[in-house]
């Protein structure tokens, strides 16, 4: 076994997901990610995919995101407006609340801890 992972999902099988229906503040956002790296539940990384819509978000964990395509906007609750398009790199910390916004699907590459 090898002591590294790339981020290569050609043969790779989504998880399909979708926010909670309560979370959602318009349209009908569907995810698809592919988790590639799993330590011990504490630490995940991969590829995400969302594609348009708005929902409420509540981060517990720490994630690293870089935007691989399409057009989002996070808001902190509070903040102002972030927009993200390919090549943007975010940390959101543990705490953070606010909205994300698909306006173009978006896929992102990850690193997140718990």
């Amino acid at each position: 076994m090898a002591n590294y992972i790339t981020f290569d999902i050609s043969d790779a099988e989504a998880e399909h997901g979708a926010p909670e229906a309560d979370r959602i503040i318009s349209g009908n956002p569907q995810f698809r990610t592919w988790n590639l790296e799993d330590v011990d539940g504490v630490l995940y990384a991969g590829i995400w995919e969302a594609t348009p819509g708005k929902w409420r978000v509540a981060y517990d964990e720490w994630e690293y995101f870089n935007v691989l395509s399409g057009h989002s906007i996070v808001t902190e609750d509070g903040g102002d407006a972030v927009q993200l398009r390919a090549g943007d790199r975010m940390v959101l910390r543990p705490g953070f609340k606010g909205t994300w916004e698909v306006v173009e699907t978006t896929r992102k590459d990850y690193v997140i801890r718990l």
